[in-house]
């Protein structure tokens, strides 16, 4: 499987992108924080635009300092912006992150009625004014609001209409909904796409077991397995790659680290051991670093996870 290798556009993703707030004991106690900001879909896109991509990220952002701080980073990290929208009645929703035990993350969303919430379908018609070689969307979208939802399934509409290769990645998030309402949802837009990706307590929202999607047309069934790497599920059978160990800092963003290094194989021409094995080295450097993407490296840097324990490059 390819993607459209003619256009000039990579990829467009969209979704909420919050401020991100890391506190560095507990919440309730206070004390020192940083400021970034998160989104899985923003996540996949900076990951993409490390390794060279032209991506473009769609959403709706307060019209507030908070909006800027978005817009900023994502164009500091050659992401377009340029269909993103401002809402001047709703502000830009917040996320914060506490780090209970050292692979234990907790986060509180403040995000109800934000203005990514709002997301409607004229934000995807947008973002698709010009079709990229793959759509690549999440599960989290849909799951903010009603018209975030339908946003999903016009954008679905229009890449397929348009010969756009679709990628799904389940990213079930319980704090937004619960699995009935989530798989509802989340199985129509699974088989619309060409690739679906998730992990595998996730798997069982969108179908029985991957063959049940592949016999509904999904091209790749990607499930992500963490430390121990990750297998890829098509019609010619099953492909496994390990992961790599590596000292965990923050497990916050790895899964859309590992999306972001398999499409970018995918958009290189990889054949499937080397989009998993792009995929299980950009989550080894998310998780090695902290914050959902700050860590994940540019092309140059890919070999780095073959240097061995305590390398020093001089």
């Amino acid at each position: 499987m390819n993607a459209t290798p003619e256009r000039a556009l990579d990829v467009v993703t969209f979704g909420e992108t919050m401020v991100a707030v890391r506190v560095a004991g507990h919440i309730r106690c206070g004390g020192d924080a940083t400021v970034a900001v998160a989104g899985a879909e923003s996540n996949v896109a900076i990951g993409l635009a490390r390794l060279g991509h032209r991506v473009r990220w769609g959403g709706r952002l307060g019209a507030d300092e908070s909006g800027e701080l978005v817009l900023r980073t994502l164009r500091a990290e050659n992401v377009l912006v340029d269909t993103a929208s401002r809402d001047t009645d709703r502000a830009t929703g917040l996320v914060m992150f506490e780090q209970r035990l050292p692979d234990v993350t907790r986060v509180e969303y403040h995000r109800h009625g934000s203005a990514g919430s709002r997301i409607c379908v004229a934000d995807s018609v947008a973002a698709l004014a010009e079709l990229p070689r793959i759509l690549h969307l999440t599960g989290v979208t849909p799951a903010v609001s009603p018209s975030a939802a339908e946003a999903v399934t016009e954008a679905v509409r229009i890449a397929r209409e348009g010969g756009v290769l679709v990628s799904f990645d389940v990213n079930f998030r319980s704090r937004l909904w619960d699995p009935d309402t989530a798989a509802a949802v989340l199985r129509p837009l699974a088989r619309a796409a060409d690739v679906v990706i998730a992990s595998a307590d996730e798997l069982g929202l969108v179908a029985r077991d991957p063959a049940e999607l592949i016999d509904d047309g999904v091209s790749e069934v990607v499930i992500k397995l963490g430390a121990n790497g990750a297998t890829a599920h098509t019609v010619a059978g099953v492909t496994s790659a390990a992961g790599h160990r590596v000292s965990v800092v923050d497990s916050i963003g790895a899964g859309d680290a590992f999306t972001a290094g398999y499409l970018s194989a995918l958009l290189d021409g990889g054949d499937v051991e080397q989009r998993l094995a792009r995929g299980n080295t950009l989550g080894a450097f998310a998780v090695s670093s902290r914050g959902d993407w700050e860590g994940l490296p540019g092309r140059d840097e890919l070999s780095l996870i073959a240097a061995g324990s305590g390398a020093a490059l001089r």
